[in-house]
């Protein structure tokens, strides 16, 4: 007795891939499609311009980058200069009730910065 003949199946080529996005939206006026990310290999820089608004990008890159690679950057440094400016103007709002006699926190209980001072007998 032979095996059972099996249906013949033609073999599959490679799966496609899709091309990474070379366009995207701006973080600053929200218009999709706006981005534009151009790369300079010979000189390993990669700008991005914005379209609608202006908003201009330049950063390093390597023969591996692509533009989405740029834009990340983009992101990451935009985050960065956020959370910088979030942190001084908590700093200046602590000095500022400090200087007007007001303790920064509740728990505060600083009594020489606050010119008050507790005599014991």
């Amino acid at each position: 007795m032979g095996k059972r003949k099996k249906s013949s199946r033609q073999p599959q080529g490679p799966k496609k891939r899709e091309p990474l996005a070379t366009t995207f939206a701006c973080l600053f006026c929200n218009h999709e499609n706006s981005i534009v990310v151009k790369l300079d290999k010979k000189l390993g820089l990669g700008h991005l311009s914005c379209k609608v608004c202006g908003q201009r990008f330049q950063t390093g890159i390597n023969y591996l980058s692509a533009a989405v690679d740029v834009y990340s950057d983009w992101v990451d440094a935009c985050d960065a200069v956020a959370k910088d400016t979030a942190n001084k103007y908590q700093e200046n709002d602590a000095q500022a009730t400090r200087s007007y006699g007001h303790p920064a926190s509740p728990g505060d209980n600083n009594t020489e910065q606050l010119g008050q001072f507790s005599e014991s007998y």
